[in-house]
């Protein structure tokens, strides 16, 4: 029940912000209430921490709002133009990112080993995230429903902690980065055909206002 819950509202979310032509930073503005708070509510339970919850759990509301959105409206235009193996969206009402990869951009069939030519997209991504680095990163793994949980499950944690190995081998404090593996348990797309199947295997890393943004965006310093 509240899977269909938190489905409805991503929907909610998701239409209300198509449906409009308005800047992150605008949005920022008047969040705070309905399918915002709630697509939050639901990416905080994922993300498990106090910095990532003190932002995705309540959304920012007011100045402190606008700020977060301005800032990542930035970085989120950075991103398009110089990651380009990458659907870049913003989410929560423009006060995070979703940054989802291909898994056959960066792996082999059943390897959690990164590809040679996905090291040069993720290079560009980690020298991104090194210029806006009051941000914390939720990084989840997931597969198709080909084979079964056993091998499922370790092979997307496997997976996005190879994403973040190689962004601390960039120098990207490990301390920002936390890593989650969903095997099949949250299709996008229908795993009874091919195109399905691989639009399900993907890595998303979530990129969510830290503590100290967040506070430093409340005290108004927030550049």
């Amino acid at each position: 029940m509240k899977k269909q819950a938190f489905a409805a509202a991503f929907l909610a979310g998701a239409l209300v912000l198509s449906s409009c032509g308005a800047s992150n930073a605008i949005k920022g503005a008047g969040i705070g209430a309905g399918a915002g708070a709630l697509i939050g509510a639901g990416i905080g339970r994922v993300a498990g921490n106090t910095a990532i919850g003190a932002a995705i759990g309540g959304v920012i509301g007011g100045t402190a709002g606008t700020l977060i959105g301005k800032k990542m409206d930035k970085q989120k235009k950075e991103l398009e133009k110089d990651v380009k193996d990458a659907k870049i969206e913003s989410i929560n009402d423009g006060q995070a990112i979703r940054v989802t990869f291909d898994s056959g951009i960066l792996f082999a069939t059943s390897s959690s080993s990164l590809s040679a030519a996905s090291q040069t997209t993720l290079r560009k991504f980690a020298a991104n995230l090194a210029e806006h680095s009051q941000t914390d990163l939720l990084i989840v793994g997931h597969t198709d429903n080909t084979g079964n949980d056993r091998i499922n499950d370790p092979l997307s944690y496997n997976r996005a902690e190879s994403v973040r190995n190689f962004l601390a081998g960039q120098g990207i404090a490990s301390s920002r980065i936390k890593v989650e593996g969903k095997g099949s348990h949250e299709p996008v797309a229908d795993n009874s055909t091919a195109a399905g199947r691989r639009e399900n295997r993907r890595v998303e890393v979530y990129i969510l206002p830290s503590k100290d943004m967040v506070k430093a965006a409340q005290d108004g310093t927030l550049k």
